[in-house]
């Protein structure tokens, strides 16, 4: 049979860049993007990124309204954050949030080379909301909703907008995309870790 999937997006420029998570359109044959306004159009996908989990895709569209992206580096833990998105197909549902942590890693994506420096929030995050914007409340694009943790409520995660911009820049180029790294994996240091390897 079948299957088909749901999630959110992002217009970034009027004449139809769309941003999304690469989950949300990941092994699929056919993208379909609908607007608020009900049209719809096939899709087409410029490129994605597993290592952040990031899609780019165009639709034939002109004069799109779009959203701008913020600074996401001057976002505080603390201030008041507004999630979109389309959970359970229910258009353009807003939940309102706070910023609990910035930079969290959460182990959730699962590619080698993977990035994760989450903005979690408060915020209900639900099936069909992945992709969609998370806002700080001068409506700028702050980060792109991703996930809610295992088993919790009101634990959702964003990827920052400031860790994406270059990804979204390669791939609409149709360059390649440069993951640097250094090789060099790390542990926290806690009390049993010390006493294995005789640390102060």
């Amino acid at each position: 049979p079948m299957q088909q999937g749901s999630g959110s997006g992002v217009i970034i420029t009027d004449d139809g860049y769309i941003v999304t998570n690469n989950h949300v359109i990941d092994k699929s044959s056919d993208v379909e993007v609908i607007l608020n306004d009900k049209r719809s159009f096939k899709a087409k996908l410029i490129g994605a990124d597993p290592a952040t989990d990031i899609a780019l895709l165009k639709i034939e569209a002109e004069k799109l309204p779009i959203m701008p992206f913020g600074d996401s580096d001057s976002l505080k833990v603390g201030e008041w954050v507004l999630a979109i998105g389309n959970p359970f197909n229910l258009t353009s549902t807003v939940t309102a949030a706070i910023v609990s942590a910035k930079a969290r890693n959460i182990d959730i994506l699962s590619n080698d080379m993977k990035i994760e420096s989450f903005i979690q929030t408060d915020a209900a995050i639900n099936p069909g909301n992945s992709g969609g914007p998370l806002l700080d409340i001068r409506g700028n694009v702050i980060g792109i909703n991703v996930a809610v943790a295992q088993g919790a409520e009101n634990i959702g995660f964003a990827l920052s907008v400031n860790d994406i911009k270059k990804t979204i820049e390669q791939v609409k180029s149709g360059g390649k995309i440069v993951t640097p790294f250094l090789g060099i994996r790390y542990v926290l240091l806690d009390e049993e870790i010390q006493k294995e390897n005789n640390l102060p």
